[in-house]
């Protein structure tokens, strides 16, 4: 093997590793137990087999077919195991659905792989089969993106902040779509480009998050400058409206509850309600609400302190366990579990 050769299977075979460690990292020895652990651990599980069918490809053309199925049908799993992990990191995850989803396409893989097998249908697998997989991946990642909208929104109005779940979920999406992208355009590029994408993304995703794991991850908004300001009677008229909201109808619990849904709400302007966060209260929207949500959970603690923090976390609002506690520690200078033992 030529020294360039040596070099290029060293970079893809890293990420594939790499890949590898990571998924039974999250299937078995991640502090969090939870559901999105497992899906993440299985789409990086069946995202490692997929590299490794490619890198071993790549330097022995003569690998069996059997490899080459496993590698492909592997590829099945990659969307769903996306998907599913998005909406478990969101808290709006449909387990009977995630589950028969799943099950349906382990179903589908060995049905097709047993009545058509690879080997002996090499015409149906590449023009076909192979065609399917890459358009039901990339349904998946659409769908994946379409549920993070609203963090997508954040970006381009700059007018919020991301948190690290986010960060996580993006990073993933991107990673993702990069693998896709990258064997969808092997036949112009390099077959080997999908392994070194793996690569790249682990690595750029490591960064991005571990950098930003003990931070909020901030979008720097445009100064903004109020030349119309907000009457005090109706500074007075918007907070009554927003108590009312979030004592009468518990909006505030609502982990998906956004700035625009809130101006629904109260019926006025998203624009007005941002200008009477920032510029009357000095607070970002996050900050905002994040405030009623700690407030609910401080008053739940106090009454039942057996509580799981996962529970009280989803039912003041939050969408996950970190956000949490990030948010809690951030107001009272101690975590949740500490404020429960005081």
């Amino acid at each position: 093997m030529y020294l360039d050769n040596q070099i290029l299977f060293f970079f893809s075979a890293l990420g594939a590793f790499n890949c590898t460690i990571l998924s039974l990292y999250f299937f078995f020895f991640t502090k969090e137990k939870n559901i999105s652990n497992f899906f993440l651990g299985g789409l990086l599980a069946v995202l490692s087999i997929r590299i490794w069918k490619s890198i071993f490809f790549y330097f022995n053309p003569g690998l069996s077919k059997t490899y080459l199925q496993i590698g492909l049908s592997a590829c099945f799993l990659i969307g769903p195991f996306l998907f599913f992990y998005i909406k478990a990191k969101q808290n709006s995850l449909n387990i009977a659905l995630a589950k028969y989803s799943i099950l349906f396409s382990l179903f589908l893989i060995v049905f097709v792989g047993v009545l058509a097998p690879y080997q002996n249908h090499l015409e149906l697998w590449k023009k076909y089969i192979y065609l399917i997989i890459n358009l039901q991946w990339i349904v998946f990642i659409i769908l994946s993106a379409f549920s993070v909208k609203q963090v997508f929104a954040k970006i381009l109005t700059k007018s919020d902040k991301i948190n690290y779940d986010e960060v996580w979920i993006l990073s993933v999406l991107g990673g993702v779509f990069l693998i896709w992208l990258a064997y969808f355009t092997a036949a112009y590029t390099s077959y080997i480009s999908g392994a070194l994408s793996l690569s790249f993304a682990l690595y750029l995703s490591g960064m991005v998050v571990f950098y930003k794991r003990n931070e909020t991850f901030k979008v720097h908004p445009k100064k903004e400058k109020y030349v119309n300001k907000i009457e005090s009677e109706e500074v007075n008229s918007i907070l009554e409206k927003i108590q009312i909201a979030f004592n009468s109808k518990n909006i505030h619990k609502n982990p998906n509850l956004t700035l625009n849904l809130l101006a629904q709400e109260i019926k006025i302007r998203p624009q007005l309600l941002s200008q009477f966060l920032n510029d009357n209260l000095n607070k970002s929207y996050t900050q905002f609400i994040n405030e009623y949500r700690i407030e609910e959970a401080k008053k739940i603690l106090k009454q039942d302190s057996n509580l799981k923090m996962e529970v009280v976390a989803e039912y003041c609002g939050f969408n996950s366990s970190s956000t949490f506690y990030g948010a809690f520690k951030k107001a009272t200078g101690t975590t949740p579990l500490n404020y429960a033992k005081t």
